[in-house]
């Protein structure tokens, strides 16, 4: 017998309880999408109930059996059987908000949530806690509940920590006293939870083993079907063979549950995708009669052939318009569809024109492509595209009205100026999503409009300056410094800039040569962009920011700006992003002030004025480019005396003796990127082994490597496929290999350990290993670091153990060094087999 009812956290929370994690549940293991999908839910509960309080967000059920070791000490113990993961991260999210307002607004609120929310203050200290996870996952939790110095660490607690208290930082508007409060006050009033609590005496493990070994659920797709035709009882069969059978043949059930939800979308942009069977089934209710039921199945035949238009632009007669919904369905994302639904039933009705809602959707790729040349490619975009349709002006023409909703507030649909400034300094590489990067590149090119347009899916996006610089690069650069710059500062500073970054089918041919060598290969190259460079003498910074000025007057002709731009000379500084990303950085790292300069888009100088005098987390941590304390550093709190090199050593950053922190533990630009990018973890560049993209990356190997590092990959190569293992070769800027298992568990991803690229470097994919059972318990994946640190020359820091850091190939010139190598796949494999 079980007990079921609604719930919120801060009744689960208060009063003298403890809940207990089994030792048979998994470890600790949400990772950034699961989290920042929870963030936006809290975020956007916390807006809507400004306008209505008592809004509550569903998240979920908590199954519960009372502890078997329940006691008279006057705490109510508890066995968390099922939900143990949603728990764990509202707990994580609670120690985030405490700190963030103890240190921004009073201290008071640390005793309060913790007294109130997170421990037995009075009680043993085995009933302290209010949440107990499993063994390997108390010493983390434990910091971030106590605010340790370890709390916020590369083990998945910390990483939610960390996640959580960037994005607390990120929407704190100094403007807005109480923002954060509502925030809090979303998270434990606002969040429902069903708690369904077991008897004394049931056996926990077995409502476990039932509760996760259930058959194919019904999609809300599935529900709503059965609901409609519950609805018609005399209609059913006639309504089904005339107009539901070629609705079901038109979509996939998939698209059909898309539909379902795009339908609500354009009446209420807060509805989400998991709520689409409560939503249409209550606008439903109010339908009185079969007819009227009959009517709306009809109307979901007619949005069907609409929306298959739209997933399959090919079916689309009009030239401008099927051009258009290519080029924005190949961006990427599907939160656009809500509007091209609204636009086509426009149409269809007759309320707009063809060439109107070309133009609208030209329009939005504007949006899309301006709010990514100015680093601000994700921003609220999806909040920002859910609710064109109920927000624009119905009054005016289409195109028009997309454009005025687009242009107005705080969209950053970036202005002309804006562009110009962003272009010249954001690292374009390092923003949005590969595949975008390479459209936005892709459309340029064809602006030139070519009698002989290059086939795209030959090109990949190629590093002029390239990513690892040789000795004649570095001479190049170092002729044009200035008084106090450094030349890593400067190279971090362009390299990854759209002026640096052109489209080529010859990467091989290309490399790390210098631009002498390059220059012949890119004048031969039937891409203008590349015709262009080629008739340059020399590449380096000048010539990089003359290109980037030529590609922003190009970019600002092709995409049209908002209507009524804000009048602002220069892109605004990121300082959101240089916080958030100082706040993900780990404990054990270090970054300098050019790699934060080159992530925002800004220059050393004014990150280290900010931080110098604004208050920003995890200051410290930045050096200079050779990894001393700045001479300038100061604590913005005069009180704070610490030295700022004995609190990193005590949080695990090494120094010489010459006072330089070990270059081995920096957070560059690009892994900061990494760092503070949530949808980073799909295999974007692998694609199938065929035999053009394996030749390439042996070609490329053997240009770039000498004859014996080219002999070690090759035999670690066989020695993967002796283990069983196979390999897939990507398509970026280099042809990088990747060392693919089969996994072993049916449905599981594939999984691999390592990637190597020609240029000399081989990465461990930890990042992805995250997501990738049983490597997504994070203590199997630092026992894998530990191995590969035994091998000479091989040393990846902990705290890149979320990241992908890498090795030199240099370590394979030794037969004791593939040998040891190869042990430690060996392992790897002896793992996903147990």
């Amino acid at each position: 017998m079980v007990a079921a009812r609604e719930t919120t956290l801060q009744e689960l929370l208060e009063g003298s309880k403890q809940y207990q994690v089994p030792l048979y549940q998994r470890t600790y293991s949400w990772t950034k999408p699961q989290l920042a999908r929870l963030w936006e839910d809290v975020r956007q509960l916390a807006e809507d109930r400004v306008e209505r309080p008592g809004l509550t967000h569903f998240i979920g059920s908590l199954v519960l059996a009372p502890s078997p070791s329940n006691g008279p000490a006057g705490v109510a113990e508890y066995l968390v059987v099922d939900g143990q993961q949603r728990l764990t991260t509202l707990s994580i999210l609670l120690c985030a908000i405490r700190d963030h307002r103890a240190k921004t607004e009073s201290p008071e609120h640390r005793e309060r949530i913790d007294q109130q929310y997170l421990t037995n203050r009075w009680k043993p200290e085995r009933h302290r806690l209010k949440l107990l996870p499993t063994q390997a996952d108390r010493d983390a939790y434990r910091a971030c509940v106590h605010a340790t110095v370890q709390a916020g660490g590369s083990d998945p607690i910390g990483t939610a920590y960390r996640f959580f208290s960037a994005r607390l930082i990120d929407v704190d508007d100094p403007d807005d006293p109480a923002d954060i409060e509502r925030i809090e006050d979303a998270v434990i009033a606002g969040l429902s939870l069903v708690s369904v609590t077991a008897q004394q005496g049931d056996n926990a493990h077995r409502i476990f083993e039932s509760l996760n070994n259930t058959g194919l659920r019904l999609t809300q797709g599935d529900l709503l079907r059965n609901y409609l035709f519950m609805r018609l009882p005399t209609r059913a069969d006639a309504v089904y063979h005339s107009l539901w059978l070629p609705l079901q043949r038109t979509l996939t059930a998939a698209d059909l549950e898309l539909l379902f939800w795009l339908d609500l979308v354009q009446r209420d942009a807060r509805i989400k995708q998991s709520e689409i069977y409560a939503g249409q089934q209550a606008r439903l209710d109010r339908l009185e009669t079969e007819e009227e039921i009959e009517a709306e199945v009809a109307r979901f035949t007619e949005l069907g052939s609409l929306l298959a238009t739209i997933l399959h632009p090919s079916c689309e007669p009009d030239k401008q318009v099927r051009r258009r919904l290519r080029r924005l369905n190949g961006w990427g994302t599907t939160t656009v569809y809500p509007l091209l639904l609204h636009l086509f039933e426009r149409r269809a009705r007759g309320t707009a024109m063809s060439e109107q809602i070309a133009t609208a959707m030209l329009y939005v790729e504007s949006f899309f492509v301006r709010r990514l040349l100015i680093g601000r490619a994700t921003a609220n975009i999806n909040r920002i595209l859910l609710s064109i349709v109920t927000e624009m002006d119905e009054n005016q023409p289409v195109d028009d009205a997309v454009r005025g909703y687009l242009s107005t507030g705080r969209k950053y649909y970036a202005s002309d100026d804006e562009v110009r400034a962003a272009v010249a300094s954001v690292p374009f590489y390092l923003n949005g999503r590969p595949q975008q990067r390479a459209l936005v590149l892709q459309w340029l090119e064809e602006s030139y409009g070519s009698k002989e347009p290059v086939d795209p899916e030959t090109l990949t996006i190629e590093h002029i300056l390239p990513q690892t610089p040789t000795a004649g690069w570095n001479a190049v650069l170092q002729a044009e410094l200035g008084p106090d710059e450094y030349l890593d500062e400067v190279y971090e500073s362009s390299v990854h800039t759209l002026g640096n970054l052109t489209l080529t089918g010859y990467n091989s041919e290309l490399g790390n040569g210098e631009f002498a060598a390059k220059r012949a290969t890119l004048a031969s190259s039937g891409i203008a962009m590349n015709q262009e460079i080629a008739q340059l003498d020399r590449w380096g910074r000048a010539e990089i920011r003359d290109r980037a000025t030529r590609i922003a007057d190009r970019a600002i002709s092709i995409w049209p700006g908002p209507v009524r731009p804000q009048p602002q000379r220069s892109a605004p500084a990121r300082w959101e992003l240089l916080d958030q990303a100082l706040t993900e950085l780990p404990p054990g790292a270090w970054t300098s002030y050019g790699d934060l300069a080159a992530l925002i888009g800004s220059h050393p100088v004014p990150v280290g004025e900010r931080l110098a005098n604004h208050p920003t987390p995890n200051a410290h941590r930045v050096l200079r480019a050779d990894g001393t304390i700045s001479p300038g550093f100061r604590w913005p709190d005069p009180s704070i005396t610490t030295d700022p090199i004995e609190l990193l050593r005590a949080e695990g950053v090494a120094f010489d003796e010459h006072g330089r922190a070990h270059p081995n533990q920096r957070m560059t630009a690009a892994e900061l990127a990494q760092l503070v990018a949530v949808d980073d973890l799909d295999l974007d560049t692998a694609a199938t082994a065929d035999d053009q993209r394996r030749e390439k990356f042996f070609a490329q190997l053997d240009e770039f490597q000498p004859p014996e590092i080219v002999d070690g990959v090759r035999r670690v190569l066989g020695r993967w496929a002796e283990l069983g293992g196979y390999l897939s070769f990507g398509a970026g800027d280099q042809t990088s290999c990747f060392l693919i298992s089969a996994n072993g568990a049916g449905s599981r991803p594939e999984i691999w350990p390592l990637t190597i690229y020609p240029s000399g470097r081989c990465e461990v994919v930890f990042q992805y290993l995250t997501r990738r059972p049983p490597f997504d318990d994070p203590a199997l994946r630092e026992q894998l670091r530990q191995r590969l640190n035994t091998i000479d020359g091989i040393d990846l820091p902990a705290a890149k153990i979320e990241l992908r850091p890498s090795f030199p190939l240099a370590v394979l010139r030794t037969a004791s060094g593939r040998e040891l190598l190869n042990a430690q796949l060996s392992w790897f494999r002896a793992q996903l087999e147990a």
